[in-house]
């Protein structure tokens, strides 16, 4: 009979990812059914100021194609909009509409439900101590 291992960190680590996601993308299904969980690359790696495609993609580690399947999606949905780049008027910057300010208020409300969760799960001094570990790792790999 094979021994049985405890997940490792890192499974771990996803599957809390995983059911935090989750909770907020519920919230998301609620605004709006017909965004969907890839979208979410989008507006997680958005900058409010406006921000290229290609720099979009970069930060989503997706390639630029894919990136600008899911800003033609949310476009068309009157998320986001494509403005002539004023450092560079052949090129677009891609910016929230208002309908795309809207979503990331509800967005933010339902990471701040997760963190008063985890913060009622773990205490105060638990979260603190979750996002110190958190930082340290993402500073270290």
């Amino acid at each position: 009979m094979a021994a049985t291992h405890p997940p490792h960190v890192v499974a771990l680590l996803y599957e809390a990812y995983l059911r935090l996601q989750g909770t907020v993308e519920e919230a998301g299904r609620a605004y709006d059914a017909r965004v969907r969980p890839a979208h979410s690359a989008v507006f997680f790696h958005m900058e409010h100021e406006g921000i290229r495609l290609s720099r979009l993609a970069e930060k989503a580690q997706m390639t630029a194609q894919a990136m600008g399947a899911l800003v033609d999606d949310l476009e068309e949905l009157g998320y986001l909009r494509r403005v002539p780049d004023p450092a560079d008027r052949r090129a677009k910057l891609i910016v929230f509409t208002e309908r795309g300010d809207d979503a990331l208020r509800v967005g933010y409300a339902a990471i701040d439900d997760v963190e008063r969760r985890l913060a009622a799960l773990l205490g105060e001094e638990g979260l603190a101590e979750l996002n110190a570990t958190l930082r340290r790792v993402i500073t270290q790999f």
